[in-house]
């Protein structure tokens, strides 16, 4: 399906990984990191990110790419998309024209962080529960950054099924008296709560300001999400340890109801920013009480391993896969080809 060598994107809200595939079953080469707000489109970004690595839209003196895949922050349903948390319009034809590629392929972000998940090494993950999991099952992954992201890995026949999914705008409420508190205080975005309002980084600023509001009775500003990190895990503020905490239980739950959703067997893989900045605390708190507490279901639940990805952008790898490994994988994406 692709020609070598394959462009291959990370494009997220705040910023685009740019690498290149030389051959097929190469692993990924890194060509920058750019900023989203930096560029006016993709394409802009990309002639940024060739030109870094070579000149005249080559790299490292080799030959032109010839093909790319793209996964992208966003709901691939149509021949332009816009990204949920950018002001990017992504549309493969265009891309494809713009450097003569043969074919172009847009998917959801989480597409290829699925494909990764089929043969990821155990080094790349920590794990939060047990050990083991059921050969064949259906898998999880999904992860908190700038929005909040999911995708099921089925076993289909002898392929590999990838469902993309808007988890992340599902709603989301309390389950106890002093959740209840939060989500009074907690800020809404577009009148809502969903997964994405609370698990995201934007959604850990918003824990911290509705727990402070809710303990000390006045309503509170908004801080950055590290600086909620970094205060919450070093105790010097207690109320973002407590908001840390929360979110910690809240990802747990959520990773739960997924992991219903899909039979997820096989288990869940924590992906984005967030998670492996807060592993130990994800071990050590409330994460696994709060997937496990699904009855009737909570024996099946214990069984089913819950890790963090820790390798640095999983996406790639998972590029690299549906590149070179296409036969094995069925999903949905934007697929241009040039003269169709």
């Amino acid at each position: 399906m692709f020609a070598f060598p394959v462009l291959v994107g990370d494009i997220g809200g705040t910023n685009a990984r740019f690498g290149v595939v030389e051959s097929k079953g190469a692993a990924p080469r890194l060509l920058s990191h750019e900023a989203t707000a930096g560029h006016p489109d993709p394409s802009s970004a990309i002639r940024a990110a060739l030109a870094k690595d070579g000149q005249g839209g080559k790299h490292a003196g080799g030959p032109a790419p010839r093909s790319a895949i793209l996964a992208i922050a966003g709901r691939v349903d149509g021949p332009k998309v816009q990204l949920t948390n950018a002001h990017w319009v992504i549309e493969g034809a265009k891309i494809g024209a713009d450097f003569d590629l043969e074919t172009s392929v847009v998917v959801n972000d989480y597409v290829p962080v699925a494909a990764g998940a089929a043969g990821i090494a155990p080094h790349d993950l920590t794990l939060v529960g047990p050990v083991g999991h059921e050969p064949g099952g259906a898998r999880v992954v999904l992860g908190p950054g700038t929005g909040f992201g999911a995708a099921a890995l089925v076993p289909y026949s002898d392929r590999l099924a990838i469902v993309s999914t808007e988890a992340g705008h599902t709603d989301l409420g309390p389950s106890d008296a002093f959740e209840e508190k939060v989500w009074h205080a907690l800020e809404r975005v577009e009148d809502r709560v969903t997964v994405e309002t609370v698990l995201s980084g934007p959604g850990l600023a918003r824990l911290h300001a509705a727990v402070r509001h809710v303990r000390t009775g006045v309503p509170a500003e908004k801080i950055e999400p590290a600086a909620v990190t970094q205060a919450g895990l070093d105790a010097s503020d207690p109320h973002a340890a407590e908001a840390l905490e929360l979110f910690g239980r809240l990802l747990g739950r959520v990773c739960g109801d997924l992991a219903l959703t899909f039979l997820a067997t096989g288990g869940v893989y924590v992906g984005g920013g967030i998670a492996p900045r807060i592993v130990k605390l994800l071990q050590q708190g409330g994460f696994r009480a709060a997937f496990e507490r699904k009855a009737p279901f909570s024996a099946m639940m214990r069984a089913i391993p819950t890790s963090v990805i820790t390798v640095h952008d999983p996406a790639f790898t998972g590029l690299a896969a549906l590149a070179s490994e296409g036969e094995t994988f069925v999903y949905h994406g934007q697929v241009w080809r040039r003269g169709a």
